[in-house]
C-alpha cells in the first residue's frame, strides 16, 4: 500500500515539528501536493539541480532535503539559472519537495542531538530556550470511564511529552457537583437537580503553542455538555529544545584528542580550531550548520569548547579571547548527518505498517569545497 506526502509530513512532524523552525527560516512543502502518492522517497542535504536528477533516475517521488528551497522571496523561476531547472525537473516529473531546516536543528533528537550522541556528549541542554516553546498544564475534570478517551485524545493532538516519554498525565479521583439549569442537555443528572458525580481530575502538561488545539481535541473527547478544565502558565521551559547543545563529556581529554574524535565521528578529512590542544576539556557546546551567532551563549555558559562550522575569522579571535576553544567542521560536516536522521525516522514509523515506501539516501556530494 502506498501513501501520500501529507502522510510522510505527519510523520516528518513528529520528528520536527515545523512550529520549532525559527522566525526567518522556511520549512515545510515546496513544491508538489499533500495528496500525491509516494511509494520511493530520496533524502538529500541540499535541493541542487544534481540532487533533483538523482531524484529522477532513482524513480523518487518525494524529495526531502535540509536546507530549504525557497528561502528569499522569489521573483522568478527561469530555467537558464540553476534554481529555475531545479524546480521545473522535480515539476515535469512529479517530485514533491518537503524540507526540515531548523526545527530538524532544534527538535528532540535532531542533528544537534545526534551530533552531541556521536561524540559522546550528555546531560544536554539547548544553548537558548525561545520564549514560545514554553509549557501551560491543562487539567480537566472527566466523569469515571471516560478519562482513557479523553487523555489520548489530548495526547494525540500534543499533550503529554516529558523527555522522550509520550502519553504523560496525572489522574486523581474526586467528587464534581452540579446541577442543570433550564436549556441545558445534561449527559448526566436532570435539570434542576443537584447531581454529585465521581470524576478523575486529569492534568497534563503541553508546549504554549499547541495548548488551543489540545483542548480542543479535549473538548471533541469530552462527554459533557459544558466540560470544566482550567489551563495554567507554567515556569518550566523545555530546557532540551532549541538552538544549539550543551552537555558534558564522561571524563575531561585533551582538546586534541576531541578534535581527533570529531573528525572520526564525522568522518572528517580536516577541520579547523583554535585553542592549546593539550589542554583539557569536558564542557562541550555545538551548533550543527553555522553557529558563530551562538558563540556568546556557549562561553556564558561555561563551554570549554565550541563545535560548529562556518565560523568567521573574528569570530575564531572572539573565542580566543573568551577562552573557550573552537572546533570549525565545516557547514556540511555538521549538518550530513541529517539524511541519516530522517531516513530512519520515516522507516521507524512504516516499519510494521503495510505501507511500501522505499526511504533512500542521496549519493550526490554536495558538499562544495575540497581542501588541496
Amino acid at each position: 500500500m502506498s501513501a501520500d506526502v501529507g502522510y510522510i509530513i505527519g510523520i516528518m512532524e513528529r520528528l520536527a515539528p515545523e512550529r520549532m523552525a525559527e522566525g526567518w527560516d522556511n520549512p515545510g512543502l515546496h513544491l508538489g501536493t499533500p495528496s500525491a502518492k509516494v511509494k520511493r522517497i530520496l533524502v538529500a542535504l541540499d535541493p541542487v539541480e544534481e540532487v533533483a536528477r538523482e531524484a529522477v533516475d532513482r524513480k523518487a517521488d518525494l524529495l526531502i532535503t535540509h536546507h530549504p528551497f525557497f528561502f528569499e522571496p522569489v521573483k522568478t523561476l527561469r530555467e537558464d539559472h540553476p534554481a529555475g531547472r531545479t524546480a521545473a525537473i522535480l515539476i515535469r516529473n512529479g517530485i514533491s519537495l518537503y524540507c526540515a531546516h531548523t526545527n530538524l536543528d532544534n527538535a528532540r533528537g535532531g542533528i544537534n542531538d545526534y551530533l552531541a550522541s556521536l561524540l559522546g556528549i550528555g546531560d544536554l541542554r539547548a544553548l537558548e530556550q525561545p520564549e514560545r516553546l514554553r509549557y501551560e498544564k491543562i487539567v480537566v475534570f472527566v466523569p469515571v470511564g471516560y478519562e482513557d478517551k479523553v487523555a489520548m485524545a489530548m495526547a494525540d493532538a500534543g499533550a503529554g511529552w516529558i523527555g522522550n516519554y509520550s502519553h504523560c498525565t496525572f489522574r486523581a479521583k474526586g467528587t464534581g457537583t452540579f446541577m442543570p439549569r433550564e436549556g441545558t442537555n445534561p449527559f448526566i443528572g436532570e435539570r434542576g437537580s443537584l447531581e454529585r458525580v465521581e470524576e478523575y481530575r486529569l492534568e497534563t502538561i503541553v508546549p504554549a503553542e499547541l495548548t488551543r488545539q489540545v483542548v480542543k481535541a479535549m473538548l471533541d473527547a469530552h462527554p459533557y455538555e459544558e466540560a470544566a478544565y482550567d489551563v495554567y502558565a507554567l515556569n518550566n521551559g523545555r530546557s532540551d529544545i532549541g538552538p544549539g547543545r550543551i552537555g558534558v563529556l564522561p571524563e575531561p581529554v585533551p582538546l586534541g584528542e576531541f578534535v581527533k574524535r570529531v573528525k572520526d565521528s564525522l568522518d572528517l578529512e580536516w577541520v579547523k580550531c583554535t585553542g592549546d590542544l593539550d589542554r583539557l576539556v569536558k564542557t562541550v557546546a555545538l551548533c550543527g550548520g553555522s553557529g558563530g551567532s551562538l558563540i556568546d551563549k556557549a562561553a556564558a555558559k561555561g563551554a570549554d569548547v565550541f563545535v560548529s562550522g562556518d565560523i568567521k575569522h573574528h569570530d575564531g579571535l572572539k573565542c580566543r579571547q573568551l577562552g573557550m576553544a573552537l572546533v570549525d567542521a565545516g557547514h556540511h560536516g555538521t549538518e550530513k548527518i541529517a539524511t541519516d536522521i530522517i531516513k530512519r525516522h520515516i522507516e521507524g514509523h512504516i516499519k510494521g505498517t503495510d505501507m511500501e515506501i522505499e526511504v533512500m539516501k542521496s549519493e550526490t556530494n554536495t558538499n562544495p569545497f575540497i581542501l588541496l
